[in-house]
């Protein structure tokens, strides 16, 4: 019979300086919301009455700013997974961004370029639906561009039109 063997997981004590500066690093790599760093100190396990102080300091450096998270993160779920506004804001809402910061944030993306990438997902999915009834195919198609967060009353309009015969 085989003995098992206990670790104890010994947590870092970081000092405040110490917490600064990793929280610094944290946030220079790529922007974070207020909620992202509050939870990377608790998880840090800074005391309590450090974590204001510190998010103040890492705010007045500039380090933390949730206006330009909210843009930066807009524009990369838009460019990258193609997720429509309804979908951004519920993430940004999701992560307790204001409501001026997400207005300024779905400014970013371009009119055009919205209405290009929903046509492209139409199409994109349109060609994938399998089944011989257009009523079918277009609520599929449908169903899935709404997931993606893409308005209705823009988005039905564009069906018909692109997947009429």
């Amino acid at each position: 019979m085989r003995k098992l063997k206990y670790v104890v997981f010994m947590p870092k004590w970081y000092t405040k300086e110490e917490a600064l500066r990793q929280l610094q690093r944290y946030c220079a790599y790529q922007d974070r919301c207020h909620q992202e760093v509050r939870q990377k100190l608790r998880d840090m396990g800074v005391y309590p009455d450090w974590q204001d102080e510190i998010i103040l300091a890492l705010l007045e450096d500039n380090f933390l700013n949730e206006e330009r998270f909210a843009c930066s993160f807009a524009r990369g779920k838009f460019r990258m997974k193609k997720w429509g506004r309804q979908r951004i804001k519920r993430e940004l809402k999701r992560r307790q961004i204001s409501d001026y910061c997400i207005k300024k944030a779905l400014q970013e993306i371009e009119e055009a370029d919205y209405q290009a990438a929903l046509q492209s997902l139409i199409l994109k999915k349109a060609a994938q639906v399998r089944t011989e009834n257009r009523w079918e195919q277009k609520q599929k198609v449908a169903r899935y561009v709404l997931q993606r967060g893409y308005e209705p009353q823009m988005l039905w309009p564009m069906i018909h039109e692109l997947l009429t015969e």
